[in-house]
């Protein structure tokens, strides 16, 4: 699935990865492409961004550390991010909802 697909999406997802707990960068990558079974394989370029927008926002707060010589940067979701991500799939669930109402059933009554 390519990122173009996501717009609108991304940052509720980010979120949702994260409500599972701190995650450095590529685990977010990687989780992201694991719970979505492959179809989520998202390029470096459009996470990233998307994590320092969400840190801007105040959804979620980062830490520097080094872990085997190198250099990672921690992402956690905040208080307002777990707020927001209740917003989101709020959204989400009426969203989906309008849209089976036209594309879930072929042969509507």
């Amino acid at each position: 699935m390519k990122a173009q697909a996501l717009h609108g999406h991304l940052d509720a997802l980010l979120l949702a990865v994260l409500e599972g707990g701190p995650l450095h960068g590529y685990a977010i990558i990687e989780a992201l492409k694991g719970r979505s079974d492959g179809a989520l394989t998202l390029p470096t370029g459009t996470v990233y961004p998307a994590l320092r927008r969400l840190e801007r926002a105040g959804h979620v707060s980062s830490e520097w550390s080094t872990v085997g010589g190198r250099d990672r940067r921690t992402y956690r979701l905040t208080a307002a991010g777990a707020r927001a991500l209740a917003g989101e799939r709020s959204n989400w669930a009426e969203f989906s909802a309008t849209v089976a109402n036209f594309l879930g059933n072929p042969n509507p009554a």
